[in-house]
Order: structure tokens, then C-alpha cells, then sequence
């Protein structure tokens, strides 16, 4: 693989024929030794890479509306002696057993997917089905399937067997969610200066509750509190700093009676609304909890943020993927026809909140379309120099993500890794080499799906210098396009 030079940036980098073939579906279930390997694999890269993404977006012939409705599916990448051992298996959910054994569509997707027999076969069926899609994490020596609106799903970490539906020892109550985007505090003032998971659910409505879970090294609970905000919540991510988990509430309604007459997806009937504020919810982790707050700044959406840290008592600055206004899901036309030309960008903000003042001031980090910010896990919470994430290969353009982008906080320079046009990446995965140096000094394992070979290739970066890949490993078949991952080291 090498960087393409091109000679005008304002050609397209990829075509849509190609970027469609990475949500074909993928019905085989693998496990092989990877041996077709350009480069040299790390010695000291030990440990599994874990994977979560859709990887059926059609149920027995019905095609999904939307890729978010596909059943998970996990991918693991062990490493040990410069080599890696690769295997794939479905999350068995109750919902796809039952719909792999009946041979057709039971369940409708909350992103639109609807069953087939128009609205009078949907009318009233408001189930929700479990798809365990969204990220995967090894925590308490459990590894968890998190979506986020149920409960995880345990599996086996060593073969990926489907183990069951998870309360994590009773934690979780009756119609509880545990969220796909939990946090890692490395050094937890709850925890006796040990890492912590903090993680959060959201139960929606007029008025919305946000449930917050602290998590020991063996995940047993540390504190469990809520707090209640006027409005609809739509919050897929949220970040940390040592006193406060941080929540952006995006200006979104929610009207229910088209998703349960039958009409459209539950995830269809979201509004976004740009004449209202976008409100920053900042909850302190300190008991009692209740010194809470709220700020305002201009609307715009936000599905991830790469993170947070307080500079005194009084600021702190966030970190985020900041689009316009939400893309709303459109049901009737296929996400596969979608025209990137006419969609708001992501892009990467600057967030300073002043408690004292109780105002908000942004800045535009960098004009680059971006998305699944990755940063060393040990700067999570605190002040931080580098950010690696997807980027497009076009310098403002919306379009496919197809390179990776390294930013310095401090300097502003960049350095692009581009796949195009033929390859199509995601989320990163950032993880320290022993005895690190800096803090880029890791590894970088990004998985990406090769159009020209259909097929998927994890291929491996030093976190220092993307400008040659250190290893490229050639799967025997493609993954399709995921969602998030973790690395569980040995």
C-alpha cells in the first residue's frame, strides 16, 4: 500500500460502487492463523484487538434500511510472537436465534429497518431487539457486546461463544441500559488511583434520566447515581475528567406514533431542532452528585468525542466531532445512495467551558471531515498532545473516511496515511509499546476494507510515524464496515 499523490484534490477519492461493497454482508463464521503478511508484525504486540460492527445487513433476503440494525458481529486479532490468530463469530443473541431458526425477519430495527408486509405487519409491534453491535470490551474478566439500549452480552473471550444476557451481578435493573461508549479512567480517585470503567444509560422521555456506573478492575460497582434533564436525549458518547462526567445533549425531538402505527423506524422519528442550544450537562463523580451543570452553546450534533481535561477548578476543555445539524435518516432512499456532497462534515471542535462564567467558547481544531477519535489510553481525563483518527482523504470535503490522521495538539501540524481510493477505514485502535517514550509511542492497528480485493486488511502504523504502514495483514475475506473496538492486552 502507498500514499497516493494526487493531481487534483478536487477529483473524488473513491467511487460509491466500491464504498458499497464494505456493507455486503458477512455470513461466515473463521478462525485461521494470518500468514500472508507484508512487513513484520512487533514482537512485543501481545495481546487481542476486539472488534464490534454489523455484520448482516440483510435478515434472510430482507435488506436492513440502515447498517446500525445488523446484527453484531466480533472480531478478535491475537498477537503473540509476531504472529496473529483471527477469528470471527456472530453475537447469538435471543433475537437472532429466533430469527435464524424461523428464516425470516421477526424483529424491526430501530434505524428503519422494517418487516416485510408493510405497515399493517409493523402496527404495534414496538420490541426492541438486541443486536449487540455497537462495541465490545474486555472489563472485569468479562468480555461484554454493548449496545445501547439493552443490556451487554457476555462472551466466551477465548473462542467468542455467546455466554448470555448480562445485568453485571444485578447492577442493572429492569429496563436499565448500559451504554457502547464507556470511559477509562487510568487513574481513578475511586478507585485508589487505579483504573475504573465509568459507563452510563439513558432512559428517554419528556424528561430524560441519565444513570452513571463506576467499575472497579474487577468490575464490581464503586457508585451508581443519576440525574434528570428536561427534553429528549439522544447521547451516544460522553467524556470524563478526574470531578465530572461530561454529557452534550443535542437539540433533538422525539414523536413516537409513526414507529408505533407502523409507519417508520423508531430512529426515523428523531428531530433535530437548530433553533435550539445544544446543552452541556457536566455531573459531578464526587457524592452526592448534585451540584450539577448546565451550560449552553449553538446547536449542532455530536455522536463522539475524543476528550476532555480541567485546566483549574473553574475550565475545562472538550474535545469533539461537531457536525451542523444531524443527518436525518431518510425512508425512502438507501443508505447505500447516500450523496456525501450534501451532508454537514464532522469536524473537530474545541469546547472551553468556564464554570464561573457559565459560558461556553469553540474553536475549529482542524477543516478535515473526521470521525472515531483515538487517543492513548493514559492521557484519558487529562491533558493530551496527539489525536489519531479517521479521516477523509480530501482536505474539506465530505466523504468516505479513507485515511488515518494523526494530529499534535500543540505543534497543529498533521501527517495523513490515505487508503484511496480503494480503501475505506474507521475507528483506530491506539496502544503503548512497553516502557513508552512519549506519548505517540504505540502502535496503531487500523482496520480497512480493500474494495479492489473485497476483502479486509488489519494494518499496523507506529504511533510516531504514519507514514509507512510497519505491517499490513490480508484477511482471507471481508469484515464489513464496523463500529468500535478495544485492545485487551496480555
Amino acid at each position: 500500500m502507498q500514499q497516493l499523490e494526487k493531481a487534483a484534490i478536487d477529483d473524488k477519492s473513491y467511487s460509491l460502487e466500491d464504498w458499497r461493497k464494505g456493507y455486503e454482508s458477512q455470513y461466515q463464521e473463521l478462525e485461521y492463523l494470518i500468514e500472508d503478511v507484508e512487513g513484520e508484525i512487533p514482537l512485543d504486540l501481545s495481546g487481542t484487538l476486539y472488534r464490534n460492527g454489523p455484520g448482516l445487513l440483510e435478515v434472510h433476503g430482507t435488506p436492513l434500511r440502515h447498517p446500525f440494525d445488523g446484527d453484531g458481529m466480533i472480531c478478535a486479532f491475537t498477537f503473540e510472537n509476531g504472529s496473529c490468530f483471527f477469528r470471527n463469530r456472530f453475537v447469538k443473541t435471543k433475537e437472532y436465534l429466533e430469527e435464524q431458526k424461523a428464516g425470516k425477519m421477526l424483529y424491526r430495527g430501530v434505524f428503519g429497518s422494517q418487516k416485510p408486509g408493510g405497515w399493517l405487519a409493523n402496527l404495534f409491534d414496538i420490541r426492541v431487539k438486541n443486536i449487540a453491535n455497537t462495541n465490545v470490551i474486555h472489563w472485569g474478566n468479562k468480555l461484554l457486546a454493548l449496545w445501547e439500549a439493552a443490556f451487554p452480552y457476555t462472551l466466551n473471550p477465548e473462542n467468542l461463544d455467546t455466554i448470555g444476557l448480562d445485568n453485571l451481578d444485578g447492577i442493572l435493573q429492569q429496563g436499565e441500559v448500559f451504554s457502547a461508549h464507556p470511559r477509562i479512567d487510568p487513574h481513578s480517585q475511586f478507585n485508589d488511583d487505579k483504573p475504573s470503567l465509568i459507563n452510563f444509560g439513558i432512559k428517554p422521555g419528556p424528561s430524560s434520566t441519565i444513570n452513571i456506573y463506576e467499575f472497579d478492575e474487577l468490575g464490581k460497582i464503586i457508585q451508581k447515581y443519576s440525574h434528570e434533564t428536561r427534553g429528549f436525549c439522544f447521547i451516544h458518547d460522553f467524556v470524563i475528567t478526574p470531578n465530572y462526567c461530561i454529557f452534550f445533549q443535542n437539540p433533538t425531538t422525539y414523536n413516537p406514533l409513526p414507529f408505533v402505527f407502523g409507519l417508520r423506524g423508531a430512529g426515523e422519528c428523531l428531530d433535530f431542532d437548530g433553533t435550539k442550544p445544544t446543552k452541556i450537562i457536566l455531573i459531578p463523580r464526587n457524592a452526592p452528585h448534585d451540584k450539577v451543570v448546565t451550560l449552553e452553546t449553538e446547536a449542532g450534533f455530536i455522536f463522539h468525542h475524543s476528550n476532555a481535561f480541567e485546566i483549574n477548578n473553574n475550565e475545562i476543555v472538550v474535545d469533539s466531532i461537531c457536525y451542523a445539524e444531524l443527518s436525518q435518516i431518510d425512508p425512502n432512499n438507501s443508505y447505500k445512495e447516500v450523496d456525501f456532497d450534501k451532508l454537514a462534515p464532522g469536524q473537530l471542535w474545541r469546547f472551553k467551558l468556564n464554570l464561573s462564567t457559565k459560558t461556553v467558547t469553540k474553536e475549529l481544531i482542524n477543516n478535515r471531515c473526521v470521525e472515531f477519535p483515538y487517543i492513548n489510553s493514559e492521557n484519558v481525563g487529562g491533558d493530551y498532545r496527539y489525536i489519531f483518527i479517521g479521516a477523509t482523504d480530501h482536505p474539506t470535503k465530505n466523504a468516505p473516511l479513507q485515511g488515518l490522521l494523526k494530529i499534535d495538539l500543540v505543534t497543529k501540524e498533521e501527517q495523513l496515511y490515505s487508503f484511496a481510493p480503494k480503501g475505506f477505514t474507521g475507528e483506530s485502535v491506539f496502544i503503548s509499546k512497553n516502557n513508552p517514550q512519549s506519548e505517540d509511542d504505540g502502535w496503531i492497528l487500523s482496520l480497512i476494507y480493500d474494495s479492489s480485493q473485497n476483502r479486509s486488511n488489519l494494518v499496523i502504523f507506529d504511533g510516531k510515524d504514519i507514514s509507512t504502514p510497519i505491517a499490513t495483514l490480508y484477511l482471507k475475506q471481508h469484515i464489513p464496515y464496523g463500529l468500535h473496538g478495544s485492545w485487551k492486552g496480555n
